[in-house]
């Protein structure tokens, strides 16, 4: 090779420029962190879509670690998740890491969406961004759902079959829907080979997916704050937002007190309670499955029990199904359904506050239900409670249109 060969083939101007020159990092880094602007005012409402990343990548390193140990198997998946807590070394950390980050994943992913029905967050122009965060919601679902059977205890696989067998009531297609999503004429070894496929490939490259779509989605609208106001729109001389302050250094170092926090949360939870007195990790799910004898109370892991509420609040079974699913779906038509002239709950007046206080009630209340044996005073107050959830829904563009609001600011109020 020549000298001016040789010069050519040398980067200039050092590595970065290097790669920049191949790929967009420093131009990527600018916009989606040092040269993003957030409103000086986010509180701590604001953390958990950081926290629900973390979870994530929390949930992807165990996962892995935790695949070359497992067997996806009916006759060796017990006994292998049993090797992995006694002789696989610290592989009893690495399971409570898992099964600890799923349900911190839904405690963050509520709040965060919380978040945005308080201030909100998906009203226009936002309401791409709300549409994908609930597909990742719903992918999130599913990626529970599959790996809540992997263990092959007693609970997984009879949760699992009421779960699958719901989809039976569909009129003219349920059983063939049944069928083709356990593989076989019950759940057996190709329901769980078929569920540890969807749960350590197929779901976790969606979700991944879904939350780089989510991310750039939100930059491109920037993030809302707790007044409501677009900052956006009043811009200085140099173009920068009045209002307005770098991701980083700002917010990442505010993020990470979150995360340290956070963090002593977790481990506290994990070293501690793993089980958390059974919500975590069902005490049934200590027994390998069992195909001929049901456990007593049937119920999901606590994150899916307000919709299991509802669900057992309506005795016909298509219709108890029909309103779990659509449960599940009303939040995604919140951008059309919320009328009101404000977006943040601290403009709005008392009837929208009392509607999403009665909202988050009977949520919470609907998880508790959702845990307790199916008996008469229980599916009365889950009847109660399940009218009060459809009715924060269904009743939205009436109470936001003739709710009192109070004037906007101009510019964002600091709380300090």
């Amino acid at each position: 090779m020549s000298r001016i060969e040789a010069e050519v083939g040398k980067p200039q101007g050092g590595i970065m420029q290097w790669i920049d020159e191949r790929f967009p990092w420093t131009e990527t880094m600018k916009y989606h962190i040092t040269e993003y602007y957030a409103a000086k005012n986010f509180n701590f409402w604001y953390v958990f879509g950081v926290l629900a990343m973390l979870v994530l990548v929390i949930q992807l390193v165990t996962g892995i670690f935790l695949t070359m140990n497992y067997k996806p198997s009916a006759l060796d998946a017990f006994a292998s998740v049993e090797y992995i807590m006694r002789d696989v070394e610290w592989g009893w950390l690495i399971r409570y890491m898992h099964s600890t980050g799923a349900s911190f994943f839904f405690i963050v992913v509520y709040l965060h969406m919380f978040r945005a029905m308080l201030y909100g967050s998906y009203k226009k122009p936002r309401e791409l961004v709300w549409l994908i965060g609930m597909i990742i919601f719903f992918v999130l679902m599913a990626e529970a759902f599959a790996g809540y059977l992997l263990p092959w205890g007693q609970m997984s696989y009879w949760g699992a079959q009421v779960i699958i067998s719901l989809f039976g009531a569909i009129p003219g297609i349920g059983e063939a829907i049944v069928e083709l999503i356990r593989g076989d004429y019950s759940i057996s070894d190709i329901t769980l080979n078929r569920f540890f496929a969807l749960h350590v490939v197929v779901l976790p490259l969606a979700l991944i997916s879904l939350v780089l779509v989510h991310i750039v989605a939100l930059h491109q609208v920037g993030s809302l704050n707790p007044d409501g106001i677009e900052i956006k729109e009043q811009k200085g001389p140099d173009g920068i937002p009045l209002d307005g302050i770098a991701f980083h250094p700002y917010y990442t170092t505010k993020d990470l007190v979150a995360i340290i926090i956070f963090m002593m949360a977790f481990s506290g939870v994990m070293f501690f309670a793993p089980d958390m007195g059974g919500y975590f990790l069902e005490h049934a799910n200590y027994e390998p499955a069992n195909l001929t004898a049901t456990p007593e109370h049937i119920s999901p892991v606590w994150y899916f029990t307000p919709f299991y509420a509802i669900l057992r609040a309506v005795p016909d079974k298509l219709w108890g199904a029909t309103m779990m699913a659509v449960a599940v779906i009303l939040p995604v038509f919140l951008p059309w359904l919320d009328r009101s002239r404000v977006k943040s709950i601290r403009y709005r007046g008392w009837i929208y506050k009392f509607a999403l206080t009665c909202f988050a009630i009977s949520f919470v209340v609907l998880g508790w239900l959702g845990t307790k044996p199916p008996d008469t005073l229980y599916t009365i107050a889950a009847r109660i409670f399940s009218a009060v959830y459809f009715a924060f829904f269904l009743l939205m563009p009436y109470y936001t249109t003739i709710d009192k609001t109070k004037p906007v600011p101009d510019r964002v109020v600091y709380h300090g």
